[in-house]
């Protein structure tokens, strides 16, 4: 009875070390912990409640107003963009070398890269003509996974493009939120995209435009393909003004970008944590400083998370976070490479 009472003695003390612990990582004097809970659960469409539950409302909006991303107020400069003037021999830094050496013929490589427990995927499509965006069949009505898209639609190479609808962590990817640019034509309007940016989307000269004007207009000046979805990264060269996190936390992540000499790339970066708990990624500021250092000269962010995936020649190449057996979502659409 004794050696009972003394494991429930120290059974109990372990635990009241254990709550006092996460009393003071919660409510301590290090905001680090705060503010990663309160931005990551807050940006998601399903786990805000695990801030609401530790912390006040008051808390939060302060956390979230000190950890926020103002977007350049200005238009793609796309007398910039010098499609196919990229350098094949000297290289400047050693990502350089990684994006511009190249072998014949070669029109896309992927750089895999991995750092402090997170895997990079950078592909580089050489030639923009090839980019364009591939649309569910079934579009409001049920997605497609972006393997089925890229099946569809003969691609090579395939991301994520667009969120969707995704109310209890249930939608099934048929209604895109914002618009869809296809071929030209504006095919779909949902409801409004909430994570900032504005119209993605190439013209017809194979340029990447980031605007914030409306689909019509953006169709009158020559916007062939895009969907809605944001934060803008980086614009004209320039990098959004990021204070603390970005305010959306650690997160899997989709980017699109492209460079003064027209190299599209397609940045697909995994966490190190798993399908249903933490997920792991990086945050806006190392997704910044990532682009910079691979020269992106325009840059948005698309939907991320569970979302992320990078499908290339009918394979999963990252480890995508979505609930199912393979990770893998329904999306209404996805940007493809032919």
């Amino acid at each position: 009875m004794n050696k009972l009472r003394k494991r429930l003695v120290v059974l109990f003390i372990m635990l009241d070390i254990g709550a006092i612990a996460c009393l003071l990582l919660a409510y301590g004097p290090n905001k680090r912990f705060k503010t990663f809970i309160v931005t990551t659960a807050m940006s998601t469409m399903n786990h805000k409640y695990i801030a609401k539950t530790l912390y006040s409302e008051n808390t939060i909006n302060d956390v979230l107003n000190d950890n926020k991303l103002e977007e350049l107020d200005e238009q793609t400069d796309l007398s910039a963009i010098k499609i196919g003037t990229y350098e094949t021999k000297n290289f400047e830094t050693k990502e350089e070398e990684e994006i511009l050496k190249k072998k014949n013929n070669e029109y896309y490589k992927l750089i895999t890269k991995k750092e402090n427990n997170k895997t990079f995927y950078i592909t580089v499509i050489y030639d923009p003509s090839r980019v364009s965006l591939g649309v569910s069949s079934t579009l409001g009505v049920v997605g497609k996974t972006v393997k089925e898209i890229a099946k569809e639609n003969n691609a090579t190479i395939a991301i994520n493009a667009s969120g969707f609808e995704d109310y209890g962590g249930e939608g099934n990817g048929a209604r895109a939120t914002g618009s869809i640019i296809k071929d030209g034509k504006l095919i779909w309007t949902g409801v409004p995209n909430k994570w900032g940016g504005g119209l993605i989307g190439f013209n017809k000269d194979n340029k990447l435009i980031l605007t914030k004007t409306s689909p019509q207009e953006a169709i009158k000046n020559g916007m062939k393909d895009a969907v809605t979805f944001g934060p803008f990264l980086m614009v004209n060269g320039k990098e959004a003004d990021v204070r603390g996190n970005g305010g959306t936390g650690v997160h899997p992540r989709t980017i699109i970008a492209q460079r003064q000499d027209g190299i599209v790339l397609f940045i697909t970066i995994d966490g190190n944590g798993n399908k249903r708990g933490y997920r792991g990624g990086v945050d806006f500021k190392e997704m910044i400083s990532l682009l910079k250092k691979y020269k992106a000269y325009n840059a948005a962010n698309l939907d991320g998370g569970a979302s992320s995936i990078l499908v290339m020649n009918n394979k999963i190449v990252n480890n995508p976070v979505g609930y199912g057996k393979t990770g893998e979502r329904r999306h209404p659409n996805a940007w493809i490479v032919k």
